[in-house]
Formats: structure tokens, C-alpha cells, sequence
């Protein structure tokens, strides 16, 4: 069975073609530079203009998601279309926890609106609807040491979080196996933590005082901005946390990425320590 996965030289990319290739597969790395994919069969493919050719012989394609915030809907419609088009028999497409249901209307919007152009695609599909990636909120610790404050608009609200590795092990467990069409899974660490749980474990295993200060979302857009973040971004996170805190948008005990990995998910302590490391 050819897989090919998409976005292959990103972050979630490399390593769900890694889960690939330990299970014993020899997936095909789509990418709009391909040369800068190695040990894997490279071809090119932009979602702004993907071709179906590059497609030719794919039995399932891992779609995940576009970075680019632009046109994100629009550019996930034009790769299930090059899918049909080159006779793809499933799309296995990285949405977000909660679907249509999720509070987080900026960043959940372009997934929604890809979830319905994929079952209206007549093309076989399984959604990985992934929670927080915990790397999402270990990424800076340092300037978190140096200022001993981890800052956000979470409140009180709990990351249900797990590694990219875990998530991109689910998305090659459901690419390689039969059965999985049609399924829409939900996909959460097993064991969720408040930002105040975090910044504990960080002062922990680091020996420096660090805890977590709450802004209001407002204030937390502004601080993002400071940062250089662009500020349209900088709302969507902000916003991300303020309904984490209000709405347990990213809060799940459902237990189904552990169970399709086969093992209890990556504790956050662990990916403190490599953050640290």
C-alpha cells in the first residue's frame, strides 16, 4: 500500500513518516520543496496549487493541515480535490479537538469548513481531530526561566496535551490499518494539567522559580503581539486560551489516542524534561 503524507518536511510531517517507517512502510514525502525531504521518496506538492500527478499510485493520503492561515480551508479543498482527481482511496485529514462543536471559532473554522469538503469529496476519509500539541506550551521556557513566569488566559482550564509524537503514531496506526473509514476520532492526552501545574513541574525539574501568571485575553493579545507575533495570530491564540479557561476547549478523557497507539500517551513531565534538555 502506497501512503504519502503531505506537509512532509514539518513538524508533525517528519515524524508521522518516521511512525510510518518503524511500522515497516515506505511512505512518500509530499512537499512544496522536496528537496529538502531525505531518506524517502520526494514530489512536490503546494497546497496552494497542489497537482494531482504528484498523487499517482496513492492508495491513502495523510493530509495535514496547512500553516498558512490565509486560505487554509480553501488550500485543504484544493488537495481533496488532486485526491479525487488522482483516485486517492482515503484521506486520513488532522483536524482539532471538538470539530464544529470546539469554542475556538478563529482556529476551528478552516477545520470545520475542511471536515465538510471532505464528506462531501465522496472520497473514503478518517479525521484525527488533534487536542494541543504539549510542544505548543513548552516551546519558550526559556524566556519563561529568565522572567520566571509562564504567561497566558487559561485560567484554571485544563490541556488534556500530548506530544506531536503521539499524534503523528495515531495517524500512521489509522493509515496502515483497515477499518478506519469513516471514523471521526477524537484525539487528547490521557492525562490533562492547568498552565499552573506546568509552570510547576518547569520550576521542578529546572531549579529556578517559575510560576504562571493569567492575563485577560485582551492583554495576553497584546503581550503575543510584543513578541512579534503577527496580530491576527495573536488573537487566535489568545483566544485559544481564554476558552480553554471558560469552555475546556482543549479538555478530553475520552482515551482514544491511547488507545489506537497502544499505550498510555507521553506524560507532560517528559516533554518538559526534553524542552529543558
Amino acid at each position: 500500500m502506497t501512503i504519502a503524507v503531505s506537509a512532509a518536511t514539518g513538524q508533525l510531517g517528519t515524524l508521522v513518516l518516521a511512525a510510518l517507517k518503524a511500522r515497516g512502510a515506505t511512505p512518500v514525502a509530499l512537499a512544496r520543496t522536496p528537496s529538502k525531504v531525505t531518506g524517502y521518496e520526494a514530489r512536490a506538492f503546494d497546497y496552494t496549487a497542489p497537482d494531482a500527478a504528484a498523487l499517482a499510485g496513492v492508495e491513502v493520503l495523510v493530509l495535514i493541515s496547512s500553516n498558512d492561515f490565509n486560505d487554509r480551508a480553501g488550500q485543504h479543498a484544493k488537495a481533496i480535490a488532486a485526491a479525487k482527481a488522482a483516485g486517492v482511496g482515503r484521506i486520513v485529514y488532522t483536524s482539532i479537538l471538538k470539530g464544529e462543536a470546539s469554542p475556538m471559532v478563529m482556529l476551528a473554522s478552516d477545520h470545520v469548513a475542511t471536515e465538510a469538503a471532505l464528506k462531501a469529496s465522496g472520497v473514503a476519509y478518517t479525521i484525527l481531530r488533534n487536542g494541543w500539541y504539549t510542544e505548543n506550551l513548552t516551546g519558550n521556557l526559556g524566556a519563561a526561566l529568565e522572567h520566571g513566569a509562564l504567561i497566558g488566559a487559561a485560567g484554571e482550564g485544563r490541556y488534556a496535551a500530548a506530544p506531536r509524537a503521539d499524534f503523528a503514531e495515531a495517524a500512521a496506526v489509522v493509515a496502515l490499518e483497515a477499518g478506519h473509514e469513516g471514523q471521526v476520532y477524537e484525539l487528547a492526552g490521557d492525562t490533562a494539567f492547568t498552565m499552573a501545574e506546568l509552570a510547576a513541574e518547569v520550576a521542578k525539574q529546572s531549579g529556578k522559580p517559575v510560576a504562571y501568571v493569567n492575563m485577560t485575553q485582551a492583554d495576553y493579545a497584546k503581550a503575543l503581539e510584543g513578541f512579534g507575533l503577527p496580530a491576527a495570530f495573536a488573537a487566535t491564540l489568545a483566544e485559544c486560551d481564554a476558552v480553554t479557561g471558560t469552555a475546556g476547549a482543549l479538555y478530553d478523557e475520552g482515551h482514544r489516542l491511547s488507545r489506537l497507539i497502544g499505550r498510555p500517551t507521553t506524560p507532560m513531565a517528559e516533554t518538559v524534561r526534553a524542552a529543558l534538555a
